[in-house]
């Protein structure tokens, strides 16, 4: 692959935002929100605070107790924060790559800080290094800061509003100011980005679930192509792009969002119980007991058993203490992980026909533990059931599956995957049936190839490698 290449799967993140203004406890506050979102990132956390008139920083690496100390917070202080969890790729490891990141011009600060994918970083950034700009680090919140650098006769909201306007893909920014906090989402709403209020304070986060941590009221969803302004003197609202349309990722609802958040009012637990009980209706098997992968395949386990009229158990045990699998950047890390965070229970699988309910097959590495771990326990015969349509393309809008090498079901059908991972059956949800389950629009361009947007930088070296 070309170095182009290369560069661009390097800026491919999913991340967690929390933000809030007006608060006299907005670090502490920004602290507890992010903890609520760590399931987003858990390679680095920053904050970035508003003490009088000036912005300061503070970030670290690992989990938010590990990046941050109690001396580091009662340093920072302030009456507005904004903060951010990393997920990193393995090539956006490192404290450079901790957001927020934060530029100090003549006579102002800015901090920027994303979730999600820009789909025309390469072009973006390969034109600003033309006009002279100097880059740090590979993150797409970097290259946002010098598009706004660049437009210096206008006020500094229609410098933002305007390169907003260049950045295309799935993503969600909140920058902040000496004056003023903005959150902007994409045009297609491919990444969730809320709005609330605690008291006379307004505060933008990534799940709702982090609202609810701090006390805060939801107001509402950030509407795609949305541009909101938060000051003292309120919020206000405008849309920096005139083509827009509602796109949800569906993997938001499927695997990446905390069960008990809302996004677009769709309750993710609720949705993924849905799920399961059309899993039953498309595909219903026989069994003694139905199980859910922790923590993401229960809620639709939940929804199967009580469709199939089978008794729901807890079958696997999760070890707490390891992160997720999935977003483990080297191969033989995410084998590591899966060894060390699941255990069957042996008294409820033993001899029995069991249901495993499971949230999404991508590289299969998961899969194949469990269903050896299930046998090894004594279980007579093991049903997979996944409540999401196979993965077959690689999501170029913020979740890191960027090859389609790496796709267990990248030009294979159910039955190679059933061998393969050695299960009895192995049935998907239909993209349909999700697509209900749901009751939004979503994009499922990792199950279908359509993909909402023009991939621009992505599709001149994807081209020719068969998607």
């Amino acid at each position: 692959m070309s170095s182009e290449g290369e560069i661009k799967r390097k800026i491919n993140e999913e991340c967690g935002l929390f933000g809030i203004w007006g608060h006299p406890e907005s670090v502490r506050l920004t602290y507890y929100g992010m903890h609520s979102l760590q399931h987003r990132g858990q390679d680095g956390a920053g904050i970035v605070a508003k003490k009088g008139n000036e912005l300061i920083r503070s970030r670290g690496i690992g989990l938010l107790t590990e990046a941050f100390t109690k001396d580091m917070l009662s340093e920072l202080n302030g009456t507005a924060a904004i903060g951010h969890v990393l997920y990193a790729t393995k090539d956006t490891r490192g404290s450079a790559a901790v957001q927020p990141l934060l530029f100090h011009f003549e006579n102002s600060a800015l901090a920027v800080c994303h979730n999600g994918s820009i789909v025309n970083a390469t072009s973006l950034r390969s034109k600003l290094e033309e006009y002279g700009s100097i880059f740090q680090t590979s993150c797409v919140a970097e290259i946002l800061a010098h598009l706004i650098k660049r437009w210096r006769q206008l006020t500094f909201f229609e410098r933002v509003k305007r390169s907003l306007a260049q950045v295309h893909g799935g993503f969600a920014f909140l920058l902040m100011t000496q004056h003023e906090m903005y959150a902007a989402r994409d045009s297609r709403g491919l990444r969730p980005l809320v709005i609330g209020k605690l008291g006379e304070s307004y505060v933008i986060a990534s799940e709702t679930c982090a609202l609810d941590v701090v006390g805060a009221t939801y107001i509402r969803d950030v509407a795609p192509g949305e541009i909101v302004t938060i000051n003292d003197d309120g919020i206000k609202s405008d849309f920096f792009a005139s083509d827009r349309s509602l796109h949800v990722c569906g993997m938001e609802y499927i695997y990446i969002a905390r069960p008990d958040s809302d996004i677009e009012g769709v309750n993710v637990h609720t949705s993924r119980k849905n799920a399961g009980k059309i899993l039953w209706r498309e595909s219903p098997t026989s069994a003694d007991v139905v199980i859910g992968s922790p923590d993401t395949g229960i809620s639709a386990a939940i929804g199967y058993a009580e469709a199939a009229n089978i008794p729901y158990e807890i079958g696997l045990i999760r070890n707490r203490y390891v992160g997720r699998t999935f977003i483990a950047p080297e191969q033989h890390m995410r084998e590591m992980g899966v060894k060390m965070k699941l255990s069957a229970v042996r008294s409820i699988v033993d001899g029995k026909s069991v249901v495993l309910v499971e949230d999404s097959i991508v590289r299969g590495t998961t899969v194949r533990y469990i269903s050896a771990l299930l046998r090894e326990a004594g279980a007579r015969e093991v049903h997979m059931k996944i409540a999401s349509p196979l993965y077959r393309y690689p999501c170029y809008y913020g979740i890191d599956t960027p090859s389609p090498r790496e796709l267990i079901a990248h030009k294979r059908s159910a039955a190679d995957i059933t061998k393969e991972v050695g299960v009895d059956s192995l049935d998907f949800i239909s993209t349909e049936g999700l697509a209900e389950a749901v009751g939004r629009n979503l994009c499922m361009a990792c199950f279908n190839g359509d993909y909402p947007t023009h991939l621009q930088d992505f599709a001149r070296v994807e081209e020719g490698q068969g998607l």
